[in-house]
This record gives C-alpha cells, structure tokens and sequence, in this order.
C-alpha cells in the first residue's frame, strides 16, 4: 500500500495539508555519512518558485505553483554522529503554508482528472481532501528524500532524468512561451522525461513479477500524474523488424540498446533507458463542466488554489529517487 522494497524499504506518510509528511526507511546499511544538507540540491530541483527555477536551470516563468515551503528535512532516527547507524531511518517535513479553504468545494464537485471523487466513495468522510491530502503531488518530497539516501548506496551507478518534451514540443528555446501562453488561458501542460542510469552491474533484477522493468515501472507508476513509460526503442519496436530492434554482443556487452538495459527482466550491462509521459495538472483556473453532486446536474467548476500550470518541470529528480530505491533495493537483496 504505502511501502515499497523488500531489502531496502521505503513507507510514506502523511498528507499535503496535514502537519507534515514524511517517509520511514528500513535496511538503510549503517556507516553512509548524512546529514540534512545532503538533501538540499534535489529538494530544491523538485521546488516551485524562484529557488526551484534557479537548480533546475531554468530562466524566467517556470509554470509551478506559486505555493512555497521551507522543505527543510528533519531527520528523525537513524543517523549517529553524521553517518547512519543501519536502525530505521526517518525523516519529516513539516507543511506551513496551506490554505485549506480553497478544497471546500470539491466534496461537492470532484475535480475531472483527480482522486477527489474515487477518495469520497472509498473512504467517505474519512478522507482527508485538503490539498488534495495523500494523493497530492507533494508527497513526492519525502520520495525525492528517500532517493538521496538510495543514491549513495548505489555508489557509481548514476542516474539522471531530465524534462525533453514539454506539451509536445521539443523544442526548449519555445518552452517558456509555451508556458506563459497556457497560464494565461488558466490551463495546464503535460511533458516528457527520459531517465538514464549508468554503470549498471549485469544480473539486477528477479524474473518473473520483479524483473528489473517491472519494479522500476511500478514505481515510476506510484508518481502522481504519470500516464505511460517506454524503455529503449519503445512503443517504435513493434513498427521493427527482429534484425533492427536485437541488440548484438560485443566483447564487453551489448553493441546497441533497443531493449533499454535489459534482457529478460535482467540488467544486461547496458545503460538503463526510460522515457516517462506526465499528464497535464488536473487543477485548472480554466472552467470546466461537470457534475454536481448536490444539485445533480452538470455545472460549472472554476477551480480556486495554487497549482502547477506544469508539474513535469518539477518531475525529473522524483524520477530519479523511484529508479534509484528500485535499484538500491536490488543491489541490496
């Protein structure tokens, strides 16, 4: 449900109104040095506002939501005079800036594309809607503080993500644009990331329902907002012929790499290569028509709050935390 892994694990909690989110790891090995500045860059990269603008790169409008908090990780358990001590880690952030008001309306009409109305009916009153409570976007950070700590396990095996599409265009000169155009017509942009990982070791990954595209998919999956994941050649594969999607060895492993880094669910050797499709933000200032469930007839829903004109800008370093708790969890198994 709300864990992940099996010999390195990772439980969240929490929700993006609530008193702070936070996240619980289990077989963390003891003696890798930590301390809270070591999650400053990604947080930052996974920022909205100027400070996430300023690490991710990017000048001018970024398209991300205008709510700013601290993000500043409190680490809880688990480290001992700056290294871990291999003892449950665990690390929290607390949510300051929240306007809880702007949610009130979507008991009534659930937002088209989000959880509003699945959660009512599966949990009725229970759910917590502020925010968007545990289906909200920022419960990725806890998930990008995780991947910190994964990423140190993994030692020399790298991985990187970065935004190549935005709304369909490619082209990064057009991007802000682009951007500024949809804000200013209240609607949203989706994108697309591609995730290399270097110095993969042969043999990760345990066929069948854990091969090494299972698991990092799965995860990929559990980020809000993601609608569909490719590796290597992709969907273009099944437009191949066999002689122009197989991947011939060499010496030293693969000469080309169609399959994306692996072969029958196993780390082949080969980078690991991804692509990621992140849907449109669900929340639009744009009206929209649909149900009203206390007047029963369709109506209009024009949606107050803060959020993301394009939440892709901010995804990339939450994809490189899923991939690399999936590969620390293997390597450590």
């Amino acid at each position: 449900m709300n864990s992940f892994g099996l010999s390195f694990r990772v439980s969240i909690f929490g929700e993006s109104h609530g008193e702070g989110i936070g996240i619980v790891l289990d077989g963390v090995p003891q003696g890798i040095s930590l301390s809270g500045a070591d999650f400053d860059t990604d947080i930052a990269r996974r920022s909205s506002g100027a400070r996430g603008a300023a690490a991710r790169g990017e000048i001018g409008t970024t398209g991300t939501t205008p709510r700013i908090e601290a993000d500043e990780a409190h680490i809880l358990s688990g480290v001992f005079n700056g290294h871990t001590t291999g003892a449950p880690l665990a690390i929290i952030f607390h949510n300051n800036n929240t306007r809880s008001t702007d949610y009130q309306q979507f008991s009534i009409m659930p937002r088209p594309g989000h959880a509003d109305y699945v959660a009512s009916v599966k949990w009725g009153n229970d759910n917590d809607p502020r925010g968007g409570g545990h289906f909200s976007g920022r419960i990725t950070l806890p998930i990008v503080a995780a991947g910190v700590i994964a990423k140190k396990i993994l030692g020399n095996v790298k991985v990187s993500a970065e935004l190549i599409a935005i709304g369909g265009c490619e082209d990064r000169g057009k991007w802000q644009e682009l951007l500024k155009a949809t804000a200013a017509e209240g609607d949203s942009l989706g994108g697309i990331i591609e995730c290399t990982v270097d110095n993969v070791p042969v043999g990760l990954g345990e066929p069948f329902f854990d091969s090494v595209e299972s698991l990092i998919s799965h995860a990929i999956f559990s980020i809000p907002g993601i609608r569909g994941i490719e590796f290597g050649d992709g969907f273009r594969a099944a437009a191949m012929k066999g002689s122009e999607h197989n991947d011939p060895f060499g010496e030293c492993g693969p000469e080309k790499n169609g399959c994306g880094g692996a072969n029958g669910g196993i780390s082949n050797g080969a980078q690991i290569k991804f692509r990621v499709a992140v849907k449109p933000t669900s929340s639009i200032a744009k009206a929209q028509q649909t149900w009203n469930f206390e007047e029963g007839r369709i109506d209009t829903l024009r949606i107050k709050g803060r959020h993301d004109t394009c939440f892709a800008l901010r995804t990339p370093v939450i994809v490189e935390a899923m991939t690399a708790i999936v590969l620390a969890d293997l390597i450590l198994r």
